[in-house]
Formats: C-alpha cells, sequence, structure tokens
C-alpha cells in the first residue's frame, strides 16, 4: 500500500521543488514591500511583461464591429502564439540555466517572477493608511486601478474599497496559489504557461465580458486554474477560522449552492469566500479601464452590505496574511509527508 501511495504521489508532482517554492514567496513578499508595484501594477512580473508584449498587438485585433467568430479566431491566434513563446521560453530555462549555480538562486529568482505577493499587501496598507486618515487621493488606489482594470476615478470610497479586496482574493488565487501548484507538477514551462495564460486572460477577458477575442485564451485558463482556484478558496475559508469577526459559518456556506457566488471569470469561489467570511458584498458593475462597461454579479450573502469601509479591507489583509502562512504550511506539510512516502 506505502509503494502504491508513494508511486501515485509522484506521478502527481516533484517534491523536491517546493523548497524552492516557498524561497520564491519569500523572496516576491520581501521585495514587492520594499519596491511596491512595478509599473503600478502588483501583478507578477511575467504578467507585465506580456501586457508589454502582446497588449497593444492585441488591442489592435480586438477591434469593434468585428464578427464575434472573426474575434475569436483572432484571439486564438494571439493565445496561440503567446502559449509557443512560453513553451520555448521554459524549455529553454530548462536547457540552458544550471540549477545548482549560485546555491540555486536562478529557480527561485525565475519562479518569484511568475508570483504576485508582497506588492499586493504594499497597495492595500497604502490605501488602507490613506482612509484611516481620510486621504484617499489618486495616488493611494492607483496600483489598484491599473490591477484590477477598473476605473476607480469616479468611484466613491466603498468601490474601491470592493476592488481592493477583490483584487487581493485574485492575485491570492492566480498570482500565488495557481503558479506554485503547476510548479510542482511539471516545473517551470507548466507553471510559465499558465501565467501568461491568466495574463492575458487578465489582459483581455474584461471579467467574461469581452467580445470573444479572450474567448479561447479564458477557455485554456480555466481548464489550468480551476483547480487552484479551488485550493484558494480552501485556505481563504480556513484563514477565516482564526480571524477575528469573521463570519466562520458564512464562509464555509460559500461553497453551498449559486446564489450570491461568483462567476469563474469574475473570482470564482476565492472570491466567494472572501466576501462570505467578512459578510460584506463585493465584485458588482464597474468600468474596465479601456472604457467597457462590466456588468459584474454582486458577491455575498443575503443582507450583507457593499458599503465596504477601511474596517473590512483591515479584516481582509488579515485573512489574506493567514491565508499566505497556511500556504506555507501546506507546502512544508506535503514536503513532509512526501518524505515519508519516500522513506
Amino acid at each position: 500500500m506505502i509503494d502504491f501511495l508513494s508511486s501515485w504521489h509522484a506521478e502527481i508532482f516533484d517534491p523536491d521543488r517546493i523548497p524552492q517554492i516557498l524561497a520564491a514567496w519569500l523572496v516576491c513578499v520581501v521585495v514587492g514591500m520594499i519596491t511596491g508595484p512595478m509599473l503600478g501594477n502588483v501583478h507578477a512580473f511575467v504578467w507585465i511583461a506580456a501586457d508589454k508584449v502582446f497588449g497593444g498587438f492585441g488591442d489592435r485585433l480586438d477591434r469593434k464591429g468585428r464578427a464575434r467568430g472573426d474575434l475569436m479566431f483572432r484571439g486564438f491566434l494571439l493565445a496561440a502564439f503567446a502559449l509557443l513563446l512560453a513553451l520555448v521560453a521554459g524549455k529553454a530555462y530548462e536547457a540552458f540555466v544550471p540549477v545548482d549555480l549560485y546555491w540555486g538562486i536562478w529557480p527561485i529568482l525565475f519562479l518569484a517572477t511568475l508570483m504576485s505577493a508582497g506588492s499586493v499587501f504594499f497597495s492595500l496598507l497604502r490605501l488602507y493608511f490613506a482612509m484611516e486618515q481620510d486621504d484617499v487621493k489618486p495616488g493611494a488606489y492607483l496600483a489598484i486601478s491599473r490591477s484590477a482594470r477598473q476605473d476607480l476615478t469616479k468611484s466613491d470610497e466603498f468601490g474601491i474599497t470592493r476592488a481592493a479586496i477583490g483584487l487581493s482574493a485574485k492575485a491570492f488565487d492566480k498570482g500565488l496559489i495557481a503558479p506554485a501548484l503547476w510548479y510542482v507538477i511539471g516545473g517551470f514551462p507548466f507553471a510559465l504557461i499558465y501565467a501568461v495564460l491568466g495574463a492575458l486572460s487578465w489582459r483581455f477577458g474584461k471579467s467574461g465580458y469581452h467580445s470573444g477575442f479572450a474567448s479561447v485564451v479564458m477557455a485554456l485558463e480555466r481548464l489550468m486554474g480551476f483547480i487552484p482556484s479551488l485550493f484558494a478558496a480552501l485556505l481563504l475559508n480556513l484563514a477565516a477560522f482564526i480571524t477575528p469577526t469573521a463570519k466562520i459559518g458564512k464562509s464555509l456556506a460559500s461553497w453551498l449552492g449559486h446564489k450570491g457566488r461568483a462567476p469563474y471569470e469574475e473570482g470564482g469561489m476565492p472570491l466567494s469566500a472572501l466576501a462570505w467570511a467578512l459578510n460584506i458584498t463585493l465584485g458588482g458593475p464597474s468600468q474596465d479601464i479601456s472604457g467597457s462597461a462590466i456588468k459584474a454579479s454582486w458577491t455575498g450573502p443575503d443582507g450583507a452590505s457593499a458599503k465596504v469601509d477601511h474596517g473590512h479591507l483591515r479584516r481582509a489583509l488579515y485573512i489574506q496574511v493567514v491565508a499566505h502562512l497556511l500556504f506555507i504550511a501546506s507546502f512544508l506539510g506535503a514536503y513532509v509527508w512526501a518524505g515519508i512516502l519516500g522513506a
């Protein structure tokens, strides 16, 4: 039985990559907290690079007035080209980057470019302190606006706070949990492919309210990101157990039924878990920074208020910190378990 479990375990993931994941997380947190968002964007370096490389080109392909089928085909071509580049880059990494050079730091640094953590905390704390001092100026939420791809210039503080908390849930899911899991499963090539899919979905997907141009890339991202999103939601649920004033029962109830839960394209289970744990309403209609109307659904339990203030933001930050610690604990536990099976 132990031999069967050991072989099954080895087929799913390589536990030797777990220390690299935890070290990359630490680098991402420390650097992000020191430097803040890169180019005013809290997302991973690879997301920002993909935006610079493919963003303008994709905007030219995604022209209004064209048939949805034509736009889907154009989006497919862009996705295929981007994923091919990601695959080539991932294989080049495996072929030419020495794993043990300079104490094995290169895999850690490369993996850190696929993650987002410290810059998210930096931006949320900047907004929190500005709200606490009643001095919310555009600079306090500019990075949140760019990263969430929402035009917040005409939003009140409630709308800005909802966007910030929603961004934290999505970044935890797609900027940390998903690349970490895919790195364990398939190494840097798999993690890079997911990161590129995540970046393109974020750039062109508009929370599912797109013209059809992002249909292919969002379908592929959902295929790779669905299981990680459930794991991210579970960690947020567990974090609610040790968060003061969090609604533990409602947090668990976010898994049941469909009313008040966010569709996958709008944040999915991680966003729902956070909204229900805080007993608030997140999401709702907004405007993309490109000017498109995003008719996102409201997420949260019945009777929850959408008037989200800095007190809710503080508790959301607390949940995020605990969820990150649970992320570390879960991967350390998997590493120990792998050692037991391999003994």
